[in-house]
């Protein structure tokens, strides 16, 4: 029996893996497509994670859809909000009849005499593992490793008579009310646990070994609320979208451009809202410039109030050891928990895992270069989607998903099946990631690498990236356009030069 066969295959049913489809729905509308996912249900990263205040950290009229309105008043806005904006879309654009649930996939090989994708996909229900073929294939499977987070293993952890947790692993039995609880950590997952679980429990600390910078700002955007009363949905997203991309770059480029300034503008936001008599110097003044790793915004000072109101505590030292009743720590002093949460940061898995191989030779993702943030060198008919580190991921993707439909469109106008970036060897290599996060730093090494100029560079910027994968030409010296020879054989006329 011959192995079922796609125009495009999508790795990933989450926010980028729904964007995506949708985008070729509307622009290569001839395209026969399916997105395979590992998992049950779609909705990715807002699907997995279930702990407690679960939200988005970005503002939702940046992070939805760019061709569906975010309509929900709040602009900050919780994970099972998120999670049915995601479903109701997939839904309402038919792309959730092409989603295969439970479908991992674990390797790609490709011809490129053939110009085909064979991808070895292992049925999660029943344990087979079956082929299938596509002509190009779009990963949105993100980079975190959804199997397992990151869990640092504590000395005497084992005598601790409390209970201990990944926020990755959280789970409905995991009891808080009333509890002493202690979270480990002071990235966006601590900060967004901490102010949640202090309605209920007794007492919670954050337990952090550096500080980080802390933002607050609005749940809800008034002039979107306005705007929304008074101009058309779309036209109101819109007008939003631009406001807020466009403060969000003014603030980005602030704080890199006078980092002393903006560091001393954030922490004195910090006091403003914490109260006198708190040591913000200790806990909220990280000795890194801000940007440096990634800003943690809170909705309407959350944090900031459970503090003053006593109700959590924030603690900056290093484990020495979990005892019987808690933590000690190196200082000396003892923290006494019946819960302890180790949102101690998050595990990197680059293209879900699965291993990429290009006419019999192993492709090692570390020693390629990224091409327009998205494409791989040496690896033919293949893009990938990640969002930005300063900005709202959907913003990124959704530019990527377009560019590769304007890319297959110009393919099949010019009768090519053929798309590879080579690699310019004057280039000189950059991390693909340039930030200081322990996540980051534990795997980077594994990743492809970016390239100090175009197209090989990684800008970061919204409105650049805009010019390039939107307005900017398909074609480039350094993307190799063919025909393969399976095409050639039924195609007359000769194989068009790259222009």
């Amino acid at each position: 029996m011959d192995k079922e066969h796609l125009d495009v295959l999508i790795v990933g049913a989450g926010i980028s893996g729904i964007g995506a489809a949708y985008h070729l729905q509307e622009r290569c509308p001839g395209k026969r497509y399916a997105i395979l996912e590992a998992r049950e249900r779609l909705g990715g990263t807002w699907d997995l994670f279930r702990y407690p205040g679960i939200r988005s950290d970005s503002d939702m009229y940046t992070l939805g859809f760019s061709f569906r309105p975010w309509q929900n008043p709040k602009a900050i806005a919780d994970g099972p909000s998120i999670l049915a904006y995601v479903r109701e879309t997939a839904e309402a654009y038919g792309i959730d009849r092409h989603i295969r649930y439970g479908h991992e996939v674990r390797a790609a090989r490709f011809s490129s005499a053939d110009a085909r994708w064979t991808v070895e996909v292992l049925d999660r229900a029943t344990g087979a593992t079956r082929e299938l073929s596509c002509g190009f294939l779009l990963l949105c499977a993100g980079y975190y490793d959804y199997e397992q987070g990151h869990s640092p293993v504590f000395e005497g952890q084992e005598d601790f008579a409390g209970r201990i947790v990944h926020p990755q692993r959280w789970t409905d039995d995991i009891e808080h009310a009333g509890k002493r609880v202690i979270v480990i950590g002071s990235g966006a997952t601590a900060i967004t646990l901490v102010p949640s679980l202090a309605k209920t429990a007794s007492h919670v600390t954050m337990l952090q070994r550096t500080p980080t910078y802390v933002a607050s700002g609005p749940e809800q955007d008034r002039i979107a609320n306005w705007l929304r009363g008074v101009l058309p949905a779309m036209t109101a997203y819109e007008l939003v979208r631009w406001k807020n991309v466009l403060l969000g770059m003014l603030f980005y480029q602030y704080t890199r451009r006078f980092p002393r300034h903006a560091k001393r503008f954030l922490v004195q936001k910090v006091r403003e809202a914490v109260g006198e008599g708190f040591d913000v110097e200790t806990h909220f003044s990280p000795s890194y410039d801000p940007w440096d790793q990634r800003l943690c915004l809170v909705p309407d000072g959350d944090l900031f109030e459970a503090i003053r109101d006593g109700r959590v505590d924030v603690v900056t030292d290093h484990v020495e050891r979990f005892t019987t009743t808690g933590i000690r720590l190196r200082s000396g002093r003892e923290l006494e928990a019946d819960l302890v949460v180790t949102a101690t940061g998050l595990q990197l898995k680059l293209f879900g895992g699965m291993s990429l191989e290009v006419d019999g030779r192993s492709i090692e993702p570390a020693e390629t270069m990224t091409y327009k943030g998205m494409m791989l060198s040496g690896v033919p008919n293949f893009a990938f989607a990640i969002g930005y580190t300063n900005a709202s991921w959907t913003l990124k993707v959704d530019l990527v998903a377009e560019h590769v439909c304007r890319l297959l469109n110009h393919m099949d106008e010019h009768k090519l099946d053929l798309c590879t970036p080579r690699r310019d060897p004057t280039v000189e290599e950059e991390p693909l990631i340039g930030f200081a996060s322990g996540y980051i730093q534990r795997s980077i090494h594994l990743f492809p690498r970016a390239g100090s100029r175009a197209p090989w560079r990684l800008y970061q910027n919204y409105v650049l990236d805009r010019l390039a994968l939107r307005r900017g030409p398909v074609t480039h010296p350094a993307l190799e356009l063919a025909r393969s020879r399976a095409r050639t054989t039924r195609v007359a006329d000769p194989v068009l030069a790259t222009p």
